[in-house]
């Protein structure tokens, strides 16, 4: 873990860029009922009924020295969009 961590203490590279990358899917839900009314003084509560509607893919990265970042939303993920996020990233 050192040896990963000590990347972030390297002076920035532009030809060298360290990047993060992550994906996950999402689920898109709605309320099934109407949410509870919040009261002045209580803690809030929540149903826990939902509906689906639908997911979706989350491609993300990030090169921390430098603030860039890039995200990308897909209905899958498959071969196919990981290879376009992955071209994107390498001509941003």
């Amino acid at each position: 873990m050192e040896r990963i961590l000590s990347l972030y203490a390297l002076p920035y590279d532009r030809k060298y860029p360290l990047i993060c990358f992550d994906e996950r899917p999402c689920f898109l839900i709605g309320d099934k009922i109407e949410p509870i009314a919040m009261q002045s003084g209580k803690v809030k509560k929540e149903h826990y009924a939902y509906e689906k509607n639908g997911s979706c893919a989350l491609l993300a990265a990030i090169e921390p020295l430098s603030g860039k970042r890039i995200a990308q939303i897909h209905q899958q993920r498959t071969m196919k969009e990981y290879a376009h996020f992955m071209r994107d990233l390498a001509n941003s």
